[in-house]
């Protein structure tokens, strides 16, 4: 990311900022801001009256001059004065908000929004009026020269305004931000990105064409214009265009491409998984409701995200996963499985010797154990219960090794359980067979889990394997689907008639 230059450092300082910093950097900047943007108005006016627009021909021309020039010190002197009491009685709610360090209510964020359009009418009045007082000054010599000199200064003033607002707005963005901090308003409160290209439009392509019309309008009256003039005239407009014209297109191009990029950027970071980015925003026009809604849709993305890392807590990463993409209905599929079941031994003299709290501790150790040692071999912890856990490998994403995964994850269980220091035994009993795994209960309610023989055979292995030693059982079945190179790991017994069962199974346990 670019570093700010240190111009829009000064601007707009730094996030944690206090509200009193804010006001006084606001104040500081807007000041110099709006008689600059009158100087480059005032310029206007003095190339296009002395060297642009020709003068009109009447009698008592250096009198004229002198009374313009005597009456513009006073008007600019009385203006300046006016303007910033003005200015200032506009800014003082904003500072006195500012300085409370307290978000605003609805009645001050909209006049905090809406200082820059209010600046904007400032300077429109006071060049409005200058408009007025010089036309009437310069018809007590020549009613073609009062036309001139108001077309002049009202061009002036144009520049004027639209140079005041869009420099004051960017000024703003600061104080914009904290008082949007609480909420976007509904509605656009400044003018958007429709009025900012009319402003630059206004100064890039108006002026200039309102000066022609004002030698056009010379010659209609009878004044004579030569070739030299409306060259000169052509020289000077096209100056003005390219100094005034561009410095307004280029602000107002500024003012509605940063919430853009900053939107752009934020949705960069997003899309790389980064869901606690917040766009600051600084915009009172659309721009800002445009900002104001990423984070609104960034707020979901996160809540959406931390259910979705809930959901896959809670029922299993594949399985919120397929849930997600397949969508979730009530009903199963058949599957070829491996089920691991794990059970505590002694757990009712554990509960009765303990605290509460202590057991708790324990099982989260114990189950910790368990969760990691069934996903590193791409299995999924189905379910808790109790001081017990059902692990499934091969659903809902069917495995050919799933078998092989099962036992190789009873063998790596057991050897963990021995050397982790929990000082807790537990049973493994592993199966494999058909069986059918779905969404289990009522529409309103149900569950992931899968049913069949290999759950209840698991289960059975699991609590005849606490009273053997080594604690680990499997399925002659579960070894003969697990391939060559797991089936060497193991070593089959003798068969035993498990309890619910009506078939014998043939136990297996781990070899050496």
């Amino acid at each position: 990311m670019r570093r700010p230059r240190p111009l829009q450092r000064l601007i707009d300082g730094r996030p944690d900022d206090s509200g009193r910093r804010i006001a006084w950097r606001s104040t500081l900047l807007i000041a110099p801001a709006m008689a600059a943007a009158n100087a480059v108005g005032a310029l206007v006016v003095f190339v296009l009256a002395t060297y642009v627009v020709p003068s009109p021909e009447f009698s008592d021309r250096d009198e004229a001059v002198v009374w313009n020039l005597v009456a513009a010190a006073i008007y600019v002197l009385a203006a300046c004065a006016v303007g910033a009491l003005w200015g200032g009685r506009i800014l003082r709610p904003v500072r006195a908000w500012l300085r409370e360090e307290r978000d605003p209510d609805q009645r001050e964020q909209r006049m905090i929004l809406r200082s820059p359009l209010r600046l904007l009418f400032v300077n429109a009045s006071l060049w409005t009026l200058g408009v007025a007082v010089f036309t009437a000054l310069n018809l007590l010599w020549s009613g073609a020269l009062a036309v001139k000199v108001a077309l002049t200064v009202a061009l002036g003033g144009l520049t004027t305004s639209a140079t005041t607002y869009l420099l004051t707005e960017r000024i703003s963005r600061p104080v914009t931000a904290r008082a949007l901090r609480s909420g976007a308003p509904e509605r656009p409160v400044l003018p958007g990105v429709t009025t900012r290209a009319l402003l630059a439009w206004a100064l890039g392509s108006a002026v200039p064409v309102l000066g022609l019309l004002l030698v056009a309008i010379a010659s209609l009256a009878g004044r004579d214009v030569s070739e030299r003039e409306v060259a000169i005239t052509t020289l000077g407009l096209g100056g003005v265009v390219l100094a005034t014209g561009l410095l307004v297109t280029w602000q107002a191009a500024r003012a509605v491409s940063a919430p853009v990029v900053a939107v752009r950027e934020a949705l960069r970071r997003v899309e790389a998984g980064d869901y606690e980015t917040e766009v600051p925003v600084f915009d009172g026009s659309e721009l800002g409701l445009l900002q104001a809604g990423f984070n609104r849709m960034e707020a979901g993305l996160r809540e959406r995200e931390r259910m979705r890392d809930v959901f896959g807590r809670q029922v299993g990463e594949e399985v919120a996963r397929s849930a997600l993409e397949r969508g979730i209905e009530l009903g199963g599929e058949e599957l070829d499985v491996a089920v691991l079941f794990v059970d505590l031994v002694g757990s009712t003299t554990l509960a009765s010797e303990r605290s509460p709290t202590e057991v708790v501790e324990l099982l989260n150790r114990f189950f910790d154990v368990v969760v990691d040692v069934v996903e590193s071999r791409d299995g999924m912890v189905n379910k808790f219960e109790g001081d017990a856990a059902l692990a499934v490998f091969g659903a809902p994403i069917p495995r050919d090794d799933a078998a092989a995964c099962a036992l190789a994850a009873a063998r790596d269980l057991a050897r963990r359980l021995e050397v982790a220091d929990i000082g807790l035994e537990a049973g493994i009993g592993v199966s494999a067979g058909r069986a059918v795994a779905g969404n289990i209960g009522a529409e309103r309610r149900f569950e992931y889990t899968v049913i069949g023989d290999p759950v209840n055979e698991a289960s059975r292995l699991c609590e005849l394997a606490k009273s053997r030693d080594g604690r680990v059982l499997a399925s002659e079945r579960a070894v003969e689907a697990a391939g060559e190179s797991e089936a060497a790991h193991w070593r089959l017994g003798e068969e035993v008639e498990l309890r619910g069962r009506t078939r014998p199974t043939r136990l297996a346990v781990p070899a050496g």
